[in-house]
């Protein structure tokens, strides 16, 4: 009793957030102060943070001592000091949703008597929570550790140190801060190896699938859009999905059938968010390769949220990182992007309809069927799912060729590879003991149709889009 008694009394850590705004963005022509404030609260909580205060400081020049204005560093002080002498919902942790220098850091840590971490520490410090699997906490570590590593200044006492030399005639020796830059570049070079290793598995992973094959769609969007709520409802996966920022950051994939018998796999992966730190995007490539080997990318949006445009821009400009332009969409984008492989089938998906008013979400509805607009839908009610899956047989089958084949109806062994590898349109018993068969396929499987059957197949090499 006495240690649930312990556990109750248990304080949370609180928190103060200070969202840095550079002047030239409080005319509203990018993003919104209060929102991006919004999102670092968000954030802040993500790590299970009370925050106790808010404070959005513009910024017209930043000061290299501690970034923002000596005055402004009073300002908030002054409030955490005096929460902390009242010993009320006093901040361990400031949380300064900008990129802060080391000194910084360091300056702003003794300024206010506590904690300081930027936003980029803070993203780390989420992704290290959440990571699970294996490929997932070494992307972790190896962000981590490359950001601490741009962290080894000379800000701290202990690292002034020297250990002794070697030899007679060996130098003063190695400084505390040499060490530790050399263990973590060691540590470094161990984790990419094993990352690489990670990379060939997985590598191995596509391959395996290629011989089905089965196209891959993957589901992008910025945090918190919906995407593994969208998957769950499509696949019946039981992947976490809670409304808070970053709930999955490993990849999963699971196979879907769509409503013309076409198979594909599905893929739910991070999500993105605006000023995502450097090191995570070169950490999380290879998790992020599922999309780079795609075959249709889909954009989750969360169309109920105010910076739903300004999210959408970030999305793009992190997938033009990874070296994808998803400009492409409509029946027959696979086969106009076959010869560039920065270009991608592409379906913009608007999520969470259910939270607009009913002429909007009536009106967003009314626009999906059109061939190459975007998908209004609500995962969480499954409005406008039919549209969707019937959006991604159109752009999957939009590059399949269209043929016939007449095999012997006793063939089940021909008729069961029939089905592995095509799509049966339509089945026709005759008299003599045949069935004729009207299929689909892609380019690919359509040279094995033409390798296994030869003379029995009539090719019509009709392209559905031409269709």
């Amino acid at each position: 009793m006495s240690a649930e008694r312990d556990t109750d009394t248990v304080r949370p850590r609180m928190a103060v957030v200070v969202h840095v705004e550079p002047k030239s963005r409080l005319d509203g022509l990018d993003r919104d102060a209060a929102a991006r404030l919004a999102e670092a609260v968000g954030l802040t909580a993500a790590i299970g943070l009370v925050v106790v205060g808010e404070y959005i400081v513009p910024l017209s020049r930043p000061t290299p001592a501690t970034l923002i204005g000596s005055g402004k560093v009073e300002e908030i002080g002054a409030d955490i000091h005096a929460r902390q002498e009242a010993d009320e919902d006093a901040p361990e942790v400031v949380i300064v949703n900008a990129a802060l220098s080391p000194v910084q850091q360091r300056n702003l840590e003794q300024a206010w008597k506590a904690k300081v971490l930027d936003r980029t520490a803070l993203i780390l410090e989420i992704f290290g929570e959440r990571a699970r699997t294996r490929e997932g906490r070494l992307q972790v570590e190896l962000a981590h550790l490359s950001y601490q590593r741009s962290r080894l200044v000379r800000t701290w006492t202990h690292l002034e140190r020297q250990r002794g030399g070697f030899g007679f005639l060996g130098g003063p020796g190695e400084t505390q801060i040499e060490t530790d830059r050399r263990l973590i570049g060691e540590r470094l070079a161990k984790i990419r190896r094993e990352i690489e290793g990670v990379k060939r598995t997985r590598h191995l992973q596509r391959r395996a699938r290629k011989r089905v094959p089965f196209p891959v769609i993957a589901l992008v969007g910025y945090t918190n859009a919906g995407k593994s709520t969208l998957f769950n409802k499509l696949t019946d996966a039981g992947v976490l999905a809670k409304d808070v920022l970053f709930a999955t950051l490993d990849p999963t994939m699971r196979g879907l059938k769509l409503p013309g018998g076409t198979r594909v796999i599905l893929s739910d992966t991070v999500g993105f968010i605006a000023d995502l730190p450097h090191e995570l995007v070169a950490a999380f490539r290879a998790t992020l390769e599922e999309v780079l080997e795609a075959d249709l990318i889909v954009h989750v949006r969360d169309c109920a949220h105010e910076e739903t445009e300004a999210q959408k821009v970030d999305v793009l400009k992190v997938l033009s990182e990874l070296g994808i332009e998803p400009g492409i969409t409509g029946p027959g984008a696979a086969a106009a992007a076959a010869g560039d492989d920065r270009i991608r089938p592409f379906v913009e998906v608007l999520n969470k309809i259910d939270l607009l008013e009913p002429e909007i979400r009536d009106g967003l509805i009314e626009r999906n069927e059109r061939p190459d607009g975007q998908v209004a839908v609500s995962a969480i009610t499954g409005e406008g799912l039919e549209q969707l899956l019937a959006r991604f047989e159109a752009e999957i089958s939009g590059a399949n060729i269209y043929f016939s084949l007449s095999l012997d109806a006793g063939d089940g062994e021909g008729l069961a590879w029939v089905y592995r590898h095509g799509q049966v349109i339509e089945k026709t018993y005759n008299d003599d003991a045949t069935v004729d068969l009207a299929l689909s396929a892609t380019p690919t499987e359509l040279e094995k149709f033409e390798h296994r059957f030869g003379e029995k197949m009539a090719r019509e090499r009709t392209v559905a889009a031409e269709s």
